[in-house]
């Protein structure tokens, strides 16, 4: 049997904590995205992959976007990201990062960038 990928049972306390306590900009983003107001495309939030917890991923495109705020500017977190990036993408899919200020300064920018990337145009 096929070990699973998507959304293990270990994470499920942890995914649903981080959706009970959305940040400012997740919670922002999340309004444009829910309900399948981007162009159609269904996306969750805080959707595990392995061992990792994407702030939001879209099955359809094999889209994660991620959301960093000030805990991810300094050498060892920009580091681990760069690591869980890569494994990501090893494993297909294609992960987008903003940062948490340009979802509230730029949010036509990102949302356009978000379906920049969508494969399935």
């Amino acid at each position: 049997m096929k070990k699973p990928v998507h959304n293990k049972k270990n994470l499920k306390p942890f995914r649903k904590k981080l959706r009970k306590n959305l940040t400012p900009a997740e919670a922002f983003l999340w309004k444009q995205l829910q309900d399948r107001k981007l162009e159609g495309r269904k996306f969750r939030r805080q959707h595990s992959i392995e061992n990792f917890i994407a702030d939001f991923y879209c099955a359809e495109e094999k889209l994660i976007i991620e959301l960093d705020g000030q805990v991810h500017m300094n050498a060892a977190a920009e580091e681990k990201d760069l690591k869980r990036t890569a494994i990501l993408n090893g494993l297909g899919y294609k992960v987008i990062r903003f940062e948490n200020k340009m979802v509230f300064d730029s949010l036509s920018s990102v949302l356009q960038e978000i379906k920049d990337n969508f494969r399935n145009k």
